[in-house]
């Protein structure tokens, strides 16, 4: 398999960061890019209008070659209204890496190839894999079972080997990845990065309020709720905000996929209120600076390397 060279050289660990909604902003991305990780950020947590902008300006000033490249995630379903001013935006600064979620758009994917730029997009099964490939992606992030936020249902061992039997391409994993075990064994499979989203919620640098964070720390696989309520889309949420929330986890309402809406101010108190999460965090044990965990990760992805070898 070979990678692009922003892939292949700049990175200290296979890793990519997850873009999270609303958590992710500039201090978290800066601070994964620096530990050696593509650090990402949906376009859509950059609000009101115009923040988008200065925060491209603000990472292509800070950021170095002696970091990890950034990536923005891009919500291509027809219902953001933002997504052809984003996706200018992205063009316009030359985003090296764009992920594209819920939405195969060969318009989308022919923008960014125009100035250099390589497209990831998530896909949940084989179906979707081959979509977006033939529509001219150039990587998949194949969204396991286990996964925090908008989650897919199938094994990442099944996914992830249907996908290799046709793709050889970038291909990143992501379910339930929060130790850097976990980011070896996506490796064994065949995956170049591991896909990690909810761990770095527990970190300092996160835009998350500190009872998230903790109630992470606090919580563990059987604490994590599937359900399509609160987007429209099926996703992994954490059981104690659900109850915060004066909701019964167990006996939750379908929600009407056609009422999804990720405009601008879209889910803002369902986000809010309601905290996504993945089923890895069993494995976290406190609230850390990014570089703290980045370096954990490090640690133990060679610990395991070392241990396979012999």
């Amino acid at each position: 398999m070979t990678l692009p060279k922003i892939l292949e050289n700049r990175l200290s660990l296979p890793v990519i960061a997850a873009p999270l909604f609303i958590i992710s902003q500039p201090a978290l991305v800066m601070a994964q890019c620096r530990a050696g990780v593509v650090g990402s950020f949906p376009s859509l947590n950059a609000r009101p209008s115009g923040t988008f902008e200065a925060w491209l300006k603000q990472l292509q000033a800070e950021l170095t070659e002696a970091d990890a490249p950034f990536a923005v995630n891009l919500i291509v379903h027809r219902t953001n209204t933002r997504l052809e001013e984003d996706l200018a935006l992205c063009v316009k600064y030359k985003v090296p890496i764009v992920i594209t979620s819920l939405g195969a758009r060969e318009d989308v994917y022919a923008a960014v190839h125009s100035y250099g730029g390589i497209v990831m997009h998530d896909v949940i099964d084989d179906f979707f894999a081959r979509k977006a490939v033939a529509k001219g992606a150039d990587g998949l992030v194949a969204v396991a079972a286990g996964a925090g936020g908008h989650a897919g249902t199938i094994s990442p061992f099944a996914l992830i080997q249907e996908i290799r039997q046709w793709f050889d391409g970038p291909l990143a994993l992501s379910g339930s990845i929060a130790t850097g075990d976990a980011v070896a064994a996506a490796r064994a499979m065949g995956a170049d990065f591991g896909y990690i989203g909810s761990a770095f919620i527990a970190t300092e640098e996160a835009n998350a309020d500190a009872a998230y964070k903790q109630m992470i720390v606090d919580s563990h696989a059987s604490d994590i709720v599937y359900s399509n309520l609160f987007t429209g889309v099926h996703g992994n949420y954490l059981k104690p905000s659900i109850v915060a929330a004066g909701l019964d986890p167990d006996h939750l309402p379908e929600s009407d996929p056609s009422k999804m809406n990720f405009g601008a101010d879209a889910g803002a108190k369902a986000w809010r209120d309601i905290w996504g999460c993945g089923q890895g965090i069993g494995a976290l044990e406190a609230v850390m600076p990014v570089a703290q965990f980045v370096g954990r990760l490090k640690r133990e992805y060679q610990a395991a390397l070392t241990r396979l070898a012999s």
